[in-house]
């Protein structure tokens, strides 16, 4: 896959009456979700827990396998990628509620992990994790050992981690869901700094109204079906990306 030809499909992720069921047969997860995401949206995906969205964002992003159905990816289906593995750590960022950091490597370490196996050297994969951490807001912070960041620092330090491999799509999982407000705010501020700027994709749950608001367009779910899907009016973001709060 061309990760420089974009033009074949508008659509960067779309499902077809895509289904997840649990192994015991008696809950769906998932059921029968038909959605189409454009190359650039900025998407929030919504629900009360246990409507299905972690489940969704997880088969969009081939961390899962579908029940039926399936996903379609820059316009090829996902069953018949021959390496998913591959192609995710290629294509795809991710950033979940937990930070997921090495504990005994410093943040600079910790953002050149997922390009271990890629073909930049020693030199360059530095001088990447150095332009990412600052991208972030961390580059006073590169040498610092996770227990030494705060939860939003650690938080951000795993953002830059997901951009390593410059992918086409960012997709965030409660990436606020244990960050105070102030540290919450700048996250937010963050992927609008990135959809904005870079015109990244990016597919986010959360259960911030306000922050969910802030996306271009809600999808909601309940009881593992779509319950709405809308634009939204979008807040000014403050340009340039603003300082983050420790």
């Amino acid at each position: 896959m061309n990760r420089h030809d974009r033009d074949r499909d508008p659509f960067l992720f779309r499902t077809e009456q895509l289904c997840k069921l649990y192994p015991d047969g008696q809950v769906h997860a998932v059921e029968d979700v038909n959605i189409s995401i454009r190359r650039g949206e900025y998407v929030a995906i919504m629900g009360p827990s246990g409507s299905g969205k972690s489940t969704l964002l997880n088969l969009l992003g081939a961390l899962d396998r579908p029940t039926s159905g399936d996903v379609y990816f820059d316009g090829e289906p996902l069953s018949r990628v021959k390496n998913v593995d591959r192609m995710r750590s290629q294509t795809l960022g991710f950033v979940f509620q937990s930070f997921y950091l090495l504990p005994i490597l410093t943040a600079i370490e910790n953002v050149q992990v997922p390009m271990f196996e890629g073909p930049l050297s020693t030199s360059a994969r530095i001088a990447r994790a150095k332009e990412l951490l600052d991208l972030v807001g961390l580059s006073h912070r590169i040498n610092h050992m996770p227990q030494k960041l705060s939860v939003g620092e650690r938080q951000r330090v795993a953002i830059a981690r997901s951009l390593a491999n410059e992918p086409i799509a960012l997709l965030a999982d409660e990436p606020t869901g244990n960050l105070d407000s102030v540290a919450a705010e700048g996250i937010f501020e963050l992927f609008a700094h990135l959809h904005r700027k870079q015109g990244m994709t990016i597919v986010l749950i959360t259960h911030d109204e306000e922050f969910g608001h802030r996306a271009q367009r809600t999808i909601r779910m309940q009881d593992g079906h779509i319950k709405s899907d809308m634009f939204t009016e979008r807040k000014k973001i403050r340009t340039p990306l603003p300082p983050f709060a420790v």
